[in-house]
């Protein structure tokens, strides 16, 4: 593989937004735990029951944008119509700009029906209120991401997710603390999401600036670009449209469904023979401790399906299949060395890590955690094949699977989270089998239409072998050092041990190829480090 191929390729894209979004992550953990830890699970229910429904309100007003903008841009820019590139960011912003400003005036103002007749869980209405700004600023911002994204400017994008979440998290714990200490679990959850509005708003301040520093040479651009035709806005927004409606309702699922679960989950603990607290405190640690952990990933694997969208798209506008096959393949490839060991290692040490983080919640805790985790696997593999089938002008594709998946969700959670031996883990088990449906359906018809093949071998038996080895491995690891050194710093070691097992037996049984060391930063030092030690050839 050439040093041009490696600079061109997608994972080129994925390693950057990836190294910001593990970035975002850490200061996310360092979010989401300490804030599990100060305003308890009740004051985690009050901001999670807020949180989903800004997510559904958010996904409507933008959710199909970046992706059809990111796509038209790119194929714009692929032929050297920058100044047609430009035309579809400005309509777009101007129409992500009225939805955010409806959004905004349609959850601030229905707050109090919304949490109250609805959720029964009016304990949230604070915490609602204090997110509802952030529609103001986010739809804006994303158009500036989806620009960024079709050209294939994934840094600027990087920078602007890690400023957001700096103002986020730093903001949000402070006024976390002033506001429980004051007020209470309420407030408490309040003053926590009120960050996400800070940090909105530091990220669209430092991507205008960035758009802005690029005038000179994108005039340029532009000036260069003048060979074709004009496009009237009316075009263009059908085009946006055409794009962005299916991907928009695909994204609505999960939310819409997060939501239902807000209304299921807290009525049906309640008729099981829980208490209402108790039914909002089993609430608030399935989705906002033990699913924050599961989401980890998913930096990884967001970041591979946002880098797959414009270099997939170019390639079918070029006509270049095998590239777009090839891409796929080393997609999937990278999702599930991801995912698997993510998924095996966290199943494994379920209850330490929950111990280890949240250590004022019972041990029921790690249960949960260990529940839902093979949907780390289904999740990662959902974000990369949406980003192949939008790539490839299959958007309804995601939609129909997920939609499926999640009323398979909807029934699973009814019917089990009633039953008091089993409760909250209802939910989390039709979490489980919702993804799964949804990635499986997704996986035959990127098989189907991209005539791509993946060998039991290399993507199925080889990855599984590895991670059992390294979940035998962590197991036996925690059994020996939990007695001597304790829970917490057990935890680390074994994590430590399992991460080291997991790359020897990858090499050791060939589950890794040269071509795909070399693409990763650094690859041609890391392969010669590992072609000295023996471990590749």
């Amino acid at each position: 593989m050439d040093n041009n191929g490696n600079k061109d390729s997608f994972l080129k894209g994925a390693i950057i937004l990836g190294a910001a979004g593990i970035i975002v992550k850490v200061m996310g953990a360092f979010f989401r735990i300490p804030l599990g830890n100060l305003i308890g699970s009740e004051g985690m229910g009050y901001y999670q029951a807020a949180y989903p429904v800004y997510t559904l309100f958010l996904t409507l007003a933008t959710a199909g944008f970046p992706t059809a903008l990111a796509k038209l841009v790119s194929e714009k820019t692929a032929i050297g119509d920058h100044k047609g590139a430009n035309k579809i960011f400005k309509v777009a912003y101007m129409v992500l700009s009225i939805t955010g400003l409806v959004s905004f005036c349609l959850l601030f103002f229905g707050s109090k029906y919304i949490v109250t007749d609805l959720m029964d869980n009016p304990g949230a209405h604070y915490a609602m209120l204090a997110i509802a700004p952030a529609l103001l600023f986010v739809p804006a911002m994303s158009s500036y991401r989806g620009y960024f994204q079709g050209k294939r400017d994934m840094s600027k994008i990087a920078v602007s997710q890690v400023t957001e979440q700096f103002f986020r998290v730093i903001l949000g714990i402070g006024l976390a603390y002033y506001f429980m200490k004051q007020s209470g679990p309420e407030m408490g959850a309040a003053g926590a999401i009120a960050g996400a509005t800070i940090g909105a708003i530091g990220s669209i301040t430092y991507l205008i600036i960035a758009y802005l520093r690029e005038s000179k040479q994108r005039k340029a651009d532009i000036k260069a670009s003048k060979r074709f035709k004009d496009e009237s806005m009316s075009r263009i927004l059908k085009k946006i449209l055409v794009v962005a409606i299916p991907i928009t309702i695909g994204a609505s699922v999960m939310p819409l469904v997060n939501m239902m679960d807000n209304v299921i989950v807290i009525k049906r603990l309640v008729e099981g023979g829980f208490t209402h607290d108790q039914a909002v405190s089993l609430f608030g640690q399935l989705t906002g401790m033990a699913m924050a952990i599961v989401n980890l990933p998913s930096v990884i694997t967001s970041a591979i399906g946002m880098s797959l969208v414009p270099s997939i798209s170019e390639s079918f506008a070029l006509g270049k299949l095998g590239k777009a096959r090839k891409e796929t393949r080393s997609a999937i490839k990278v999702t599930l060395l991801v995912v698997l060991p993510c998924a095996f290692g966290i199943a494994s040490l379920a209850g330490p890590i929950m111990e280890l983080l949240y250590p004022k919640e019972p041990a029921s805790l790690g249960t949960i955690l260990f529940t839902i985790s093979p949907a780390i696997i289904f999740l990662g593999l959902i974000f990369s094949l949406n980003g192949i089938l939008q790539g490839m002008g299959k958007p309804m594709i995601p939609v129909i699977a997920l939609s499926i998946g999640m009323l398979g969700k909807i029934v699973i959670s009814y019917t089990l989270t009633v039953i008091p031996d089993i409760n909250v883990l209802g939910s989390g088990l039709g979490t489980v089998m919702a993804y799964a449906i949804a990635s499986l359906i997704e996986l035959y018809f990127v098989k189907k239409y991209m005539g791509v093949r993946f060998g039991k071998k290399e993507f199925v038996i080889k990855p599984l072998i590895t991670v059992i080895t390294m979940f035998v491995a962590v197991k036996l690891s925690y059994g020996l050092v939990s007695n001597m050194f304790g829970n917490s710093l057990s935890t680390i070691i074994s994590i430590g041990v399992g991460a080291i097992v997991y790359v020897l037996v990858l090499l050791g049984i060939g589950g890794i190829r040269k071509e795909e060391v070399l693409i990763m930063p650094k690859g041609e030092k890391i392969y010669k480090l590992l072609r000295k030690l023996n471990l590749m050839r």
